[in-house]
């Protein structure tokens, strides 16, 4: 009995040693196939840094290189502006340029703003009438020329009818977009952010849309715009110009914006042309 007793628990002890070693080797099994992974990690992490690296300087180089040529391309566009005008319309712009205040025309910096400062001064004098320079304001982008014009010159409060005051100042407009058969002319409405509700009027999108269509339509049918050249466009009050902290600022938001889209062509006629009309 005894000698069993000793056999087995030699033959247990024995088979737990075993085991152990088993384990044992399995686990530096694992801790090389681990020590592997990562240094192949390492080794993995180490190239894609140096692919990364790589990517990064060739899209420094594409920037350089896209900013090269956008800066010749600019070079490109002031040197046609200067060859595609003839010598009546540099005439003309030498002439207004005279007129125009010397702290304007300090901020020209390039021949485009120079141009752009002469087309806009031309314009104001085409269209508005003394006293009411507050209240239209135009800005140039490239050759798309946007005409500004306050609420109140066009309509009364909360209103989509055009009012009779207006009517001078829309032939004047007319005149400018009849001047060149090409031009296309989006006309977009703009309100303030206080809400209306009326029985034709839904909210304000609805206001700044029946103002479009309303400015649209005399343009059409009162002043002979070509239907074809007109778009209507009603912006809300998504698009403030300046924050609507106050009743001032409300009223500069109110504003219906005519937006003159030419191509460079019919843009230095519109300098010589309302230079004329300026004149009459």
């Amino acid at each position: 009995m005894r000698k069993t007793l000793l056999l087995t628990i030699i033959v247990a002890g024995v088979l737990t040693s075993c085991v152990s070693k088993k384990k044992y080797v399995e686990l530096e099994e694992q801790l090389s196939n681990t020590q592997s992974t990562l240094q192949k990690t390492a080794i993995e992490k180490e190239e894609l840094e140096k692919q990364f690296a790589m990517i990064e300087q060739r899209v420094a180089d594409y920037n350089a290189k896209i900013n090269s040529l956008k800066e010749t391309s600019e070079e490109k566009y002031e040197l046609n502006d200067v060859a595609m005008m003839n010598r009546k319309t540099k005439e003309n712009m030498r002439k207004t340029l005279e007129n125009v205040d010397p702290e304007i025309l300090s901020g020209a910096k390039s021949l485009e703003d120079s141009i752009n400062i002469a087309v806009s001064h031309n314009l104001m004098k085409s269209i508005s009438k003394e006293g009411e320079n507050d209240d239209i304001q135009i800005d140039i982008d490239k050759t798309v020329v946007m005409i500004s014009i306050s609420d109140k010159l066009l309509f009364n409060t909360a209103s989509y009818r055009v009012s009779p005051k207006a009517n001078d100042l829309l032939q004047k407009l007319a005149d400018v977009i009849n001047s060149e058969p090409s031009l296309e002319v989006m006309v977009e409405g703009h309100t303030d952010p206080r809400s209306i509700n009326t029985a034709v009027v839904e909210d304000n999108w609805d206001l700044s849309v029946k103002r479009a269509t309303s400015i649209v339509r005399l343009l059409e049918d009162k002043y002979n715009v070509a239907p074809e050249k007109l778009i209507a466009a009603g912006r809300g009050s998504s698009i403030p110009l300046v924050e609507n902290n106050s009743m001032e600022n409300m009223a500069k938001n109110r504003r219906t914006r005519i937006v003159i889209i030419p191509d460079l062509d019919k843009f230095f006629a519109l300098l010589d042309s309302n230079e004329s009309m300026a004149e009459n």
